[in-house]
Protein backbone atom coordinates (compact mmCIF):
# COMPACT_ATOMS: atom_id res chain seq x y z
CA UNK A 1 0.00 0.00 0.00
CA UNK A 2 1.24 3.51 -0.66
CA UNK A 3 2.18 5.85 2.13
CA UNK A 4 -0.47 8.37 0.27
CA UNK A 5 -3.27 6.25 1.14
CA UNK A 6 -2.74 7.03 4.95
CA UNK A 7 -4.00 10.17 6.67
CA UNK A 8 -0.74 11.49 7.31
CA UNK A 9 0.71 15.11 6.50
CA UNK A 10 1.84 16.60 3.50
CA UNK A 11 4.78 17.01 5.27
CA UNK A 12 5.62 13.54 6.33
CA UNK A 13 4.81 12.11 3.02
CA UNK A 14 7.08 14.41 0.82
CA UNK A 15 10.28 13.44 3.73
CA UNK A 16 9.60 10.22 3.12
CA UNK A 17 9.32 10.13 -0.68
CA UNK A 18 12.43 12.05 -0.67
CA UNK A 19 13.81 9.02 1.22
CA UNK A 20 12.90 6.21 -1.50
CA UNK A 21 9.67 5.21 0.96
CA UNK A 22 6.91 5.05 -1.34
CA UNK A 23 4.96 1.46 -0.31
CA UNK A 24 4.60 -0.20 3.47
CA UNK A 25 6.31 -3.13 3.65
CA UNK A 26 4.08 -6.00 5.22
CA UNK A 27 4.55 -4.78 9.44
CA UNK A 28 4.38 -1.42 7.91
CA UNK A 29 1.36 -2.02 6.67
CA UNK A 30 -0.31 -3.52 9.64
CA UNK A 31 1.38 -1.99 12.20
CA UNK A 32 0.37 1.76 11.53
CA UNK A 33 -3.45 1.49 11.54
CA UNK A 34 -3.21 0.27 14.59
CA UNK A 35 -0.56 2.84 16.17
CA UNK A 36 -2.82 5.28 14.36
CA UNK A 37 -5.70 4.27 16.58
CA UNK A 38 -4.11 4.56 19.56
CA UNK A 39 -3.79 0.84 20.05
CA UNK A 40 -1.35 -1.10 22.28
CA UNK A 41 1.05 -2.99 19.87
CA UNK A 42 2.94 -6.09 20.31
CA UNK A 43 4.88 -6.65 16.96
CA UNK A 44 7.42 -9.36 15.73
CA UNK A 45 8.95 -9.28 12.84
CA UNK A 46 12.03 -10.46 11.16
CA UNK A 47 15.05 -7.93 10.47
CA UNK A 48 15.41 -5.95 7.92
CA UNK A 49 11.20 -5.48 7.27
CA UNK A 50 10.98 -1.59 8.25
CA UNK A 51 10.25 -1.53 11.99
CA UNK A 52 11.59 1.07 12.64
CA UNK A 53 9.44 3.27 10.43
CA UNK A 54 6.11 1.01 11.14
CA UNK A 55 6.55 2.90 14.47
CA UNK A 56 7.86 6.45 13.85
CA UNK A 57 5.60 7.48 11.03
CA UNK A 58 2.45 7.35 12.93
CA UNK A 59 4.28 8.45 16.27
CA UNK A 60 5.61 11.68 13.97
CA UNK A 61 2.15 12.20 12.05
CA UNK A 62 0.66 12.28 15.57
CA UNK A 63 2.79 14.94 17.28
CA UNK A 64 3.29 17.05 14.06
CA UNK A 65 -0.62 16.99 13.36
CA UNK A 66 -1.40 17.96 16.99
CA UNK A 67 0.80 20.80 17.57
CA UNK A 68 -0.01 24.49 17.13
CA UNK A 69 3.24 25.63 16.69
CA UNK A 70 7.07 23.85 16.48
CA UNK A 71 7.53 24.99 20.57
CA UNK A 72 7.95 21.89 22.46
CA UNK A 73 5.98 21.38 25.65
CA UNK A 74 7.55 18.33 26.88
CA UNK A 75 8.18 14.73 25.93
CA UNK A 76 5.20 12.92 24.57
CA UNK A 77 7.33 9.55 23.16
CA UNK A 78 9.69 7.67 24.76
CA UNK A 79 12.13 4.94 22.47
CA UNK A 80 14.04 2.99 24.46
CA UNK A 81 16.81 0.55 23.20
CA UNK A 82 19.15 -1.66 24.68
CA UNK A 83 22.44 -0.21 22.45
CA UNK A 84 24.03 2.91 21.82
CA UNK A 85 24.36 2.31 18.37
CA UNK A 86 20.82 1.91 18.02
CA UNK A 87 19.93 4.56 19.50
CA UNK A 88 21.85 6.64 16.90
CA UNK A 89 20.48 4.73 14.08
CA UNK A 90 17.19 4.93 14.74
CA UNK A 91 17.48 8.74 16.12
CA UNK A 92 18.57 9.19 12.00
CA UNK A 93 15.21 7.72 10.70
CA UNK A 94 13.36 9.90 12.92
CA UNK A 95 15.81 13.18 12.05
CA UNK A 96 14.91 12.17 8.68
CA UNK A 97 11.02 11.94 8.89
CA UNK A 98 10.85 15.11 11.43
CA UNK A 99 12.17 17.31 8.48
CA UNK A 100 10.62 20.33 8.29
CA UNK A 101 7.85 19.40 10.75
CA UNK A 102 6.53 20.75 14.05
CA UNK A 103 7.81 17.32 15.65
CA UNK A 104 11.64 17.22 17.42
CA UNK A 105 13.40 14.68 18.07
CA UNK A 106 16.66 13.61 19.72
CA UNK A 107 19.03 10.43 21.08
CA UNK A 108 20.31 10.03 23.96
CA UNK A 109 22.71 7.61 24.91
CA UNK A 110 25.83 7.43 27.20
CA UNK A 111 29.75 7.62 25.94
CA UNK A 112 29.73 10.92 24.90
CA UNK A 113 29.91 14.20 27.54
CA UNK A 114 26.37 15.21 29.11
CA UNK A 115 26.41 18.96 28.60
CA UNK A 116 25.62 19.13 24.68
CA UNK A 117 22.68 17.00 25.65
CA UNK A 118 21.37 18.88 28.34
CA UNK A 119 21.38 21.78 26.49
CA UNK A 120 19.85 19.91 23.22
CA UNK A 121 16.97 18.49 26.10
CA UNK A 122 16.76 22.40 27.47
CA UNK A 123 15.78 23.20 23.91
CA UNK A 124 12.74 21.14 24.25
CA UNK A 125 12.00 18.21 22.44
CA UNK A 126 9.24 15.84 21.32
CA UNK A 127 10.09 12.46 20.76
CA UNK A 128 13.60 10.71 22.90
CA UNK A 129 14.99 8.03 21.84
CA UNK A 130 17.33 6.51 24.54
CA UNK A 131 19.28 3.65 26.26
CA UNK A 132 18.54 3.35 29.68
CA UNK A 133 21.94 4.17 31.22
CA UNK A 134 22.20 7.59 30.30
CA UNK A 135 18.66 8.31 30.37
CA UNK A 136 17.77 7.84 34.18
CA UNK A 137 21.19 9.63 34.84
CA UNK A 138 19.50 12.85 33.77
CA UNK A 139 16.02 11.65 35.39
CA UNK A 140 18.12 11.73 38.57
CA UNK A 141 19.43 15.02 37.98
CA UNK A 142 16.17 16.25 36.47
CA UNK A 143 16.97 17.04 32.85
CA UNK A 144 14.46 14.49 31.52
CA UNK A 145 11.18 14.92 32.31
CA UNK A 146 8.73 11.58 31.24
CA UNK A 147 5.43 13.02 33.37
CA UNK A 148 3.69 13.82 29.85
CA UNK A 149 5.15 11.00 27.95
CA UNK A 150 2.10 9.37 26.09
CA UNK A 151 3.60 6.56 23.82
CA UNK A 152 6.32 4.70 24.90
CA UNK A 153 8.11 2.46 22.60
CA UNK A 154 10.40 -0.84 23.39
CA UNK A 155 12.57 -1.85 20.38
CA UNK A 156 14.83 -5.04 20.17
CA UNK A 157 12.92 -5.46 23.54
CA UNK A 158 13.90 -9.05 23.66
CA UNK A 159 17.80 -8.48 24.11
CA UNK A 160 16.80 -5.66 26.33
CA UNK A 161 15.71 -8.53 28.93
CA UNK A 162 18.68 -10.85 27.97
CA UNK A 163 20.69 -7.54 28.83
CA UNK A 164 18.77 -7.51 32.23
CA UNK A 165 16.83 -4.03 31.53
CA UNK A 166 13.59 -5.10 32.73
CA UNK A 167 13.64 -3.57 36.29
CA UNK A 168 14.23 0.10 33.77
CA UNK A 169 11.70 -1.16 31.70
CA UNK A 170 9.32 -1.31 34.80
CA UNK A 171 10.95 1.49 36.38
CA UNK A 172 10.19 3.36 33.38
CA UNK A 173 6.44 2.40 33.33
CA UNK A 174 6.00 3.69 36.82
CA UNK A 175 6.95 6.75 36.19
CA UNK A 176 4.69 7.65 33.45
CA UNK A 177 1.70 8.95 34.99
CA UNK A 178 -0.67 9.76 31.81
CA UNK A 179 -2.35 6.84 30.48
CA UNK A 180 -0.18 5.87 27.71
CA UNK A 181 0.31 3.65 24.77
CA UNK A 182 2.80 0.96 24.66
CA UNK A 183 4.45 -0.42 21.29
CA UNK A 184 6.57 -3.48 21.71
CA UNK A 185 8.79 -4.53 19.14
CA UNK A 186 10.92 -7.20 18.50
CA UNK A 187 12.60 -9.82 15.82
CA UNK A 188 12.48 -13.20 17.94
CA UNK A 189 9.62 -14.41 20.48
CA UNK A 190 10.05 -16.46 23.33
CA UNK A 191 7.74 -17.83 26.53
CA UNK A 192 9.96 -15.36 28.11
CA UNK A 193 9.74 -12.64 26.29
CA UNK A 194 5.74 -13.09 25.56
CA UNK A 195 5.43 -13.14 29.25
CA UNK A 196 7.50 -9.86 29.40
CA UNK A 197 5.32 -8.68 26.92
CA UNK A 198 2.17 -9.23 27.75
CA UNK A 199 3.16 -7.56 31.22
CA UNK A 200 3.72 -4.06 29.51
CA UNK A 201 1.07 -3.91 27.32
CA UNK A 202 -3.03 -3.71 27.62
CA UNK A 203 -4.91 -7.01 27.43
CA UNK A 204 -6.74 -6.08 24.39
CA UNK A 205 -3.71 -5.41 22.54
CA UNK A 206 -3.25 -5.59 19.21
CA UNK A 207 -0.49 -8.81 18.12
CA UNK A 208 1.02 -8.46 14.49
CA UNK A 209 3.72 -11.58 13.92
CA UNK A 210 5.34 -11.74 10.33
CA UNK A 211 6.12 -14.85 9.15
CA UNK A 212 6.30 -16.75 12.13
CA UNK A 213 7.35 -19.94 10.31
CA UNK A 214 10.64 -18.46 8.85
CA UNK A 215 12.41 -16.07 11.51
CA UNK A 216 15.02 -14.81 9.22
CA UNK A 217 14.69 -12.76 5.63
CA UNK A 218 14.18 -15.00 2.27
CA UNK A 219 16.53 -12.95 0.69
CA UNK A 220 19.35 -14.35 2.77
CA UNK A 221 21.21 -17.56 1.11
CA UNK A 222 22.83 -19.31 4.04
CA UNK A 223 26.19 -22.28 3.93
CA UNK A 224 28.00 -23.59 6.12
CA UNK A 225 31.98 -24.76 6.18
CA UNK A 226 32.95 -27.15 8.81
CA UNK A 227 36.58 -25.21 9.62
CA UNK A 228 38.24 -26.25 12.85
CA UNK A 229 38.85 -23.35 15.36
CA UNK A 230 42.16 -23.04 15.11
CA UNK A 231 42.18 -22.90 10.89
CA UNK A 232 39.42 -19.85 10.89
CA UNK A 233 41.71 -16.99 9.76
CA UNK A 234 42.52 -18.90 7.03
CA UNK A 235 39.23 -19.62 5.32
CA UNK A 236 38.27 -16.08 6.43
CA UNK A 237 41.22 -15.00 4.56
CA UNK A 238 40.82 -16.68 1.39
CA UNK A 239 36.88 -16.20 1.51
CA UNK A 240 37.28 -12.13 1.23
CA UNK A 241 40.03 -12.26 -1.25
CA UNK A 242 37.46 -14.13 -3.53
CA UNK A 243 35.03 -11.60 -2.71
CA UNK A 244 36.95 -8.31 -3.28
CA UNK A 245 33.89 -6.62 -4.17
CA UNK A 246 31.89 -7.32 -0.91
CA UNK A 247 30.73 -5.48 1.86
CA UNK A 248 30.63 -7.98 5.05
CA UNK A 249 30.26 -8.00 8.56
CA UNK A 250 32.35 -10.78 10.12
CA UNK A 251 30.84 -11.95 13.80
CA UNK A 252 32.77 -13.17 16.66
CA UNK A 253 32.25 -13.98 20.00
CA UNK A 254 34.31 -11.96 22.33
CA UNK A 255 36.15 -8.44 22.06
CA UNK A 256 39.43 -10.26 22.54
CA UNK A 257 38.69 -12.42 19.52
CA UNK A 258 37.67 -9.60 17.08
CA UNK A 259 40.94 -7.86 18.02
CA UNK A 260 42.23 -11.11 17.65
CA UNK A 261 41.17 -11.89 13.80
CA UNK A 262 41.62 -8.29 12.51
CA UNK A 263 45.56 -8.73 13.07
CA UNK A 264 45.22 -12.11 11.40
CA UNK A 265 44.11 -10.20 8.61
CA UNK A 266 46.08 -7.22 8.46
CA UNK A 267 48.96 -10.40 8.54
CA UNK A 268 48.05 -10.65 4.97
CA UNK A 269 46.83 -7.37 3.58
CA UNK A 270 43.23 -7.26 4.69
CA UNK A 271 41.58 -4.16 5.98
CA UNK A 272 39.04 -4.38 8.59
CA UNK A 273 38.15 -2.65 11.06
CA UNK A 274 36.53 -3.77 14.88
CA UNK A 275 33.87 -2.92 16.83
CA UNK A 276 33.20 -3.84 20.53
CA UNK A 277 31.82 -3.06 23.94
CA UNK A 278 35.32 -2.13 25.13
CA UNK A 279 35.73 1.05 22.21
CA UNK A 280 35.05 4.33 23.41
CA UNK A 281 32.18 5.69 21.80
CA UNK A 282 33.69 8.36 19.55
CA UNK A 283 35.83 5.66 18.06
CA UNK A 284 33.08 3.14 17.52
CA UNK A 285 30.93 6.17 15.98
CA UNK A 286 34.48 6.45 13.29
CA UNK A 287 34.03 3.03 12.66
CA UNK A 288 30.72 3.16 12.24
CA UNK A 289 30.95 6.15 9.56
CA UNK A 290 34.04 4.34 7.90
CA UNK A 291 31.62 1.11 7.62
CA UNK A 292 28.95 2.60 6.13
CA UNK A 293 30.71 4.79 3.38
CA UNK A 294 32.27 2.26 2.26
CA UNK A 295 36.24 3.16 3.25
CA UNK A 296 36.63 0.07 4.97
CA UNK A 297 34.32 -3.00 3.40
CA UNK A 298 34.77 -5.58 6.42
CA UNK A 299 33.71 -5.00 9.84
CA UNK A 300 34.49 -7.49 12.56
CA UNK A 301 32.14 -7.53 15.23
CA UNK A 302 30.42 -8.61 18.41
CA UNK A 303 26.83 -9.39 19.26
CA UNK A 304 26.76 -5.57 19.97
CA UNK A 305 26.47 -4.72 16.53
CA UNK A 306 23.89 -7.73 15.50
CA UNK A 307 20.65 -5.76 16.86
CA UNK A 308 18.88 -3.68 14.68
CA UNK A 309 21.06 -2.06 13.36
CA UNK A 310 20.88 -0.81 9.44
CA UNK A 311 24.03 -0.48 7.43
CA UNK A 312 23.28 -0.02 3.64
CA UNK A 313 24.60 -3.13 1.19
CA UNK A 314 26.30 -5.68 3.51
CA UNK A 315 26.48 -8.45 0.85
CA UNK A 316 27.60 -11.06 3.33
CA UNK A 317 27.53 -11.76 6.66
CA UNK A 318 30.48 -14.07 8.30
CA UNK A 319 29.57 -16.16 11.23
CA UNK A 320 33.23 -16.49 12.35
CA UNK A 321 32.10 -17.78 15.65
CA UNK A 322 28.59 -19.42 15.75
CA UNK A 323 26.12 -17.46 18.38
CA UNK A 324 25.89 -19.42 21.61
CA UNK A 325 22.22 -18.00 21.34
CA UNK A 326 20.32 -19.49 18.60
CA UNK A 327 18.38 -16.05 18.20
CA UNK A 328 21.59 -14.49 17.52
CA UNK A 329 22.31 -15.83 14.79
CA UNK A 330 18.80 -14.70 13.11
CA UNK A 331 19.86 -10.81 14.32
CA UNK A 332 23.28 -11.54 12.74
CA UNK A 333 22.38 -12.04 9.12
CA UNK A 334 19.73 -9.72 9.20
CA UNK A 335 22.54 -7.47 8.33
CA UNK A 336 22.00 -8.33 5.12
CA UNK A 337 19.73 -9.01 2.38
CA UNK A 338 17.79 -6.39 3.95
CA UNK A 339 14.65 -4.57 2.20
CA UNK A 340 14.32 -5.92 -1.38
CA UNK A 341 18.46 -6.80 -1.33
CA UNK A 342 20.21 -10.10 -1.36
CA UNK A 343 22.37 -11.27 1.11
CA UNK A 344 24.57 -14.34 1.63
CA UNK A 345 25.42 -15.90 5.26
CA UNK A 346 28.34 -17.80 5.75
CA UNK A 347 29.18 -19.95 8.55
CA UNK A 348 32.46 -21.73 10.09
CA UNK A 349 31.54 -24.56 12.33
CA UNK A 350 34.00 -26.43 14.67
CA UNK A 351 33.75 -29.56 15.68
CA UNK A 352 32.89 -27.87 19.01
CA UNK A 353 30.59 -25.92 17.68
CA UNK A 354 27.95 -28.58 16.09
CA UNK A 355 25.41 -28.33 19.04
CA UNK A 356 25.12 -24.48 18.19
CA UNK A 357 24.74 -25.21 14.96
CA UNK A 358 21.88 -27.79 15.60
CA UNK A 359 20.20 -25.59 17.85
CA UNK A 360 20.65 -22.76 14.55
CA UNK A 361 18.98 -25.27 12.52
CA UNK A 362 15.91 -25.94 14.51
CA UNK A 363 15.12 -22.56 15.02
CA UNK A 364 15.02 -22.01 11.04
CA UNK A 365 13.29 -25.37 10.56
CA UNK A 366 15.96 -26.33 8.24
CA UNK A 367 19.32 -27.64 7.25
CA UNK A 368 21.93 -24.91 6.07
CA UNK A 369 23.39 -25.92 2.87
CA UNK A 370 26.95 -27.31 3.42
CA UNK A 371 30.18 -26.05 1.11
CA UNK A 372 32.15 -28.65 0.69
CA UNK A 373 36.08 -28.34 0.80
CA UNK A 374 37.96 -31.14 -0.33
CA UNK A 375 41.35 -32.37 1.79
CA UNK A 376 43.55 -31.34 -0.46
CA UNK A 377 41.33 -27.71 -1.05
CA UNK A 378 41.29 -27.48 2.86
CA UNK A 379 45.25 -27.96 2.92
CA UNK A 380 45.84 -25.50 0.25
CA UNK A 381 44.05 -23.28 2.44
CA UNK A 382 45.98 -23.80 5.54
CA UNK A 383 49.29 -24.50 4.28
CA UNK A 384 49.44 -22.26 0.75
CA UNK A 385 52.27 -22.89 -1.51
CA UNK A 386 55.49 -20.70 -0.06
CA UNK A 387 55.75 -17.92 -2.82
CA UNK A 388 58.87 -17.00 -1.75
CA UNK A 389 60.14 -20.13 -2.10
CA UNK A 390 59.10 -20.82 -5.70
CA UNK A 391 59.98 -17.26 -6.89
CA UNK A 392 63.96 -18.41 -5.15
CA UNK A 393 63.40 -21.36 -7.04
CA UNK A 394 62.73 -19.91 -10.35
CA UNK A 395 65.24 -17.26 -10.29
CA UNK A 396 67.94 -19.96 -9.39
CA UNK A 397 66.78 -21.99 -12.55
CA UNK A 398 67.38 -19.01 -14.48
CA UNK A 399 70.32 -18.42 -13.61
CA UNK A 400 71.70 -21.64 -14.53
CA UNK A 401 70.12 -21.50 -17.54
CA UNK A 402 72.27 -18.61 -18.22
CA UNK A 403 75.35 -19.81 -17.20
CA UNK A 404 74.86 -22.98 -19.39
CA UNK A 405 74.08 -20.35 -22.12
CA UNK A 406 77.34 -18.67 -21.31
CA UNK A 407 79.47 -22.20 -22.13
CA UNK A 408 77.72 -23.26 -25.32
CA UNK A 409 78.75 -19.56 -26.49
CA UNK A 410 82.78 -20.31 -25.14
Amino acid sequence: MKFDKYHLSENLIRNLNDNGFFRTTDIQYKAIPAIMNGEDVLAIAQTGTGKTAAFAIPIINGIHSGKGSKRSTGIQCLVMVPTRELAQQIGDVFTLLTKNSKAKSFALYGGVEQEAQIKKLGDGIDILIATPGRMFDLISQGFVDVSKIETLVLDEADHMLDLGFIEDIEAIKRKLTRRHQTLFFSATINAKIKKLAYNQVRSNAIRIQISPEDPVSKNVSHFMMSVEMIDKRFFLAEYLKQNPDGKFIVFVRTRVRAERVAKAMARVEIQTLTIHGEKDQTDRNEVMKSFRSGQCKVLIATDLSARGIDIPDVTHVINYDLPEKPENYVHRIGRTGRGFNKGVAVSFCSVDERPMLEEIEKLLTKKIEVIKVSKIDYKMIVEPPDLDLNLQELIEHEEKLMKASKRKKK
